[in-house]
């Protein structure tokens, strides 16, 4: 029986490590498949707000879903301590003693495989299943496996690949920059950006993907229009365009659930309402989509409160709760008396435009015959001292 061992730091798990996985099982076919991420690795340090060890083994089980015959293994993430493959290989040596154990490393660690750990030890139990890496030179290579070969009986296969350019430095550096670019599973993204490892933000056409699949078909016009207003009127007030387009992308994010839906997405995520609320839900979309928000994306607490106030408005907002409020209120879909003024006003004067907004809006819902929320009266109130 023919045991392969492809093991790693894994951080993240990256679609050049599962193309990797799929050459070995179409060459070598072994009856056994293990993806091993270790539990602390010897060789470097992990960065910092990195997944831990059981966190970067639920991420690999995404990443080697679909590669035929991969068992993800937790023998070396349930160890304590530095993770040596000697340690792993004696392991399974003791379950599979008549067995063939076939370690599948890089070209760049089979160069400097006479440094590794019982790196003697691990040449006579296992044969060295190699990959090449985009980098490697084939001479220093061949001549390095002449050297193992004729010293230590070594055993080693050379597999025919054409590695993925990508590496899991660099993807940790691109995470922080909203870059994704297609080197992550979806599924391993999606868990990435949910948890905000890597401090990584999400880029945003993917974020529109994931958003708009909460939409209503209808809305989504308006939700693309309020986005690009609020990047403009960000640019305008000196607040950060991507921040305020993730803001527009989700910000009615749980618009569509209606009446007892929303009280229940408030039971789930431990918002308190009042009568006011409890008789007309649809304005909490914006509470229960800045908790859905977070949950999902990961969102900051600064985008979070300007979901939270989008749609009642409060006394004193923040600038980038002003830019969605006012945003909301002006994309380009939107249609009604005044609107012309106060476009122009929130390009001139922020506080001026909140006036002129709350006062619009209060005059709509009471043609609408409902009572204004106190939040909105407060705002109203506020703004109109400070223009005082």
């Amino acid at each position: 029986m023919k045991i392969a061992i492809y093991g790693g730091s894994f951080n993240p798990p990256h679609l050049g490590h599962a193309e990797a996985a799929r050459t070995v099982y179409e060459e070598l076919r072994p009856d056994i498949f293990l993806i091993v991420p270790d539990n602390i690795p010897p060789h470097k340090e992990q960065d910092e707000n990195s997944p831990t060890a059981a966190q970067r083994l639920e991420l690999c089980r995404l990443a080697f879903a679909d590669i035929p015959g991969a068992v993800v293994s937790d023998i070396e993430t349930s160890r304590e301590g530095k993770s040596y493959t000697a340690d792993t290989v004696s392991i399974l040596r003791e379950r599979y003693p008549e067995d063939e154990l076939l370690l599948v490393i890089g070209t760049d660690m089979l160069l400097c495989f006479d440094e590794w750990y019982r790196f003697e030890y691990l040449l006579s139990e296992c044969t060295l299943v190699v990959l090449p890496r985009d980098d490697f030179h084939e001479r220093e290579l061949r001549e390095k496996i002449r050297k193992l070969e004729a010293e230590h009986a070594a055993r080693i296969t050379l597999l025919s690949h054409t590695p993925l350019e990508m590496n899991s430095s660099e993807i940790r550096e691109r995470l922080k920059l909203r870059l994704r670019a297609g080197l992550l599973d979806d599924r391993v993204y999606s868990l990435i950006i949910r948890e905000g490892w890597y401090d990584a933000l999400p880029e945003l056409s993917w974020l529109r993907e994931k958003a708009y699949a909460f939409l209503e078909p209808q809305r989504i016009a308006h939700v693309v229009g309020c986005e690009s207003e609020a990047v403009m009127l960000a640019k305008t007030w000196g607040e950060d365009p991507d921040t305020a387009a993730t803001a527009g992308i989700l910000h009615d994010i749980t618009k569509k659930y209606r009446g007892e839906e929303q009280l229940n997405l408030c039971r789930k995520y431990g918002i308190v309402y009042d009568m006011a609320e409890a008789e007309n839900p649809v304005i909490l979309h914006a509470r229960t989509g800045a908790a859905m928000a977070r949950e999902l994306f990961h969102v900051s607490e600064e985008i979070r409160n300007a979901i939270r106030w989008h749609t009642t408005g409060k006394p004193d907002m923040t600038t980038l709760e002003k830019i969605l409020y006012l945003a909301d209120f002006i994309e380009p879909t939107r249609d009604f008396p005044g609107l012309d003024e106060l476009r122009e006003l929130a390009y001139k004067d922020l506080d001026a435009a909140m006036g002129l907004a709350l006062s619009l809006s209060m005059g709509d819902i009471r043609r609408r015959g409902h009572e204004v929320y106190k939040d909105t009266l407060d705002a109203y109130r506020w703004y109109c001292e400070e223009r005082d």
